[in-house]
């Protein structure tokens, strides 16, 4: 009885899988390797209106996919369905999913072999901590220190680990009694599955300014571009009738045609050419009447 119990529970569990797959547009297999049990709850309950996430044994996913072969290939999943995995449904856009996973990571104290998620650089200042073993394991690390007013100080700034760099289990300790969390937590998208289309977490991973900066400029490359070809659009459609315009009246002025818009531009022009004339004349007079000498002659 109770092999049959169990029998009908996980057929039960994957049924209702198969209905969460048939719901929703996309899929996503997040890794769940050092996340801890307080983080996923914090993940769902703030993601609760957008994502569905369900902790799931990869055998009863497998059985599930095989049940959705006119929605999902299993075949293009099976790779992923390995190690601790949450699963995510969703509607959302796997970029969107992302990206919402990316900034809901905390930063966390960090263990022997974590990896830093950013250069870690320790302040000079008071360290809290009295004279005693934290010296050595202190300067063990490469951090210089003093002893003032009873503490242990750090004489300067000191980076310890790099972005990406192996964090050792001394370098762990001394930066947990320093209250540093040099690590982030979170939730890592292995995978979506999105319609067909499968995108790994490499695709997945975006660089929101600098894609939104090459669009601008692609945005102003293609604008310049078609106001140097005159090339019409709702965008530069008021732009291009005023360089029309001021060709256009330019034209007119230079050809002196007279026209309502013209007028006072062409008057204004010849005006100051008459004055320039008439600066003039002084000079070309003053060459044209014959002095005494050569009158004489």
């Amino acid at each position: 009885m109770p092999s049959q119990q169990i029998l009908q529970e996980k057929t039960s569990e994957v049924e209702e899988i198969t209905q969460l797959i048939k719901q929703y547009n996309v899929i996503g297999i997040a890794n769940l390797q050092k996340v801890r049990a307080s983080q996923l709850q914090a993940f769902k309950k703030n993601l609760a209106d957008k994502v569905y996430m369900r902790v799931i044994k990869n055998t009863l996913m497998k059985m599930a996919f095989e049940k959705c072969k006119d929605k999902v290939d299993p075949e293009k999943l099976a790779e992923y369905l390995t190690g601790s995995n949450v699963y995510l449904f969703t509607n959302l856009n796997p970029f969107k999913l992302s990206l919402l996973l990316e900034k809901g990571k905390v930063k966390t104290t960090a263990k022997a072999g974590d990896i830093a998620a950013f250069d870690v650089i320790v302040p000079a200042g008071n360290t809290g901590q009295p004279p005693g073993p934290i010296i050595s394991q202190l300067n063990a690390v490469g951090l210089p220190t003093r002893i003032e007013s009873g503490s242990v100080w750090i004489n300067k700034d000191t980076l310890v680990v790099r972005k990406g760099e192996v964090i050792s289990e001394r370098l762990a300790s001394v930066l947990s009694k320093l209250g540093i969390k040099p690590v982030e937590a979170g939730l890592l998208l292995k995978v979506a599955y999105d319609n067909g289309l499968i995108m790994s977490h490499e695709q997945l991973l975006i660089d929101v300014n600098a894609t939104k900066q090459n669009i601008e400029k692609a945005s102003s490359d293609a604008f310049a571009l078609a106001l140097s070809i005159a090339y019409p659009t709702k965008e530069n459609a008021v732009l291009l009738l005023l360089v029309a315009h001021q060709k256009a009246h330019a034209l007119a002025i230079n050809a002196a045609i007279i026209t309502k818009e013209t007028v006072a531009d062409l008057v204004r022009k010849a005006h100051m050419e008459m004055l320039s004339l008439s600066s003039r004349l002084p000079t070309i007079e003053e060459k044209t009447v014959p002095t005494e000498k050569s009158e004489k002659s």
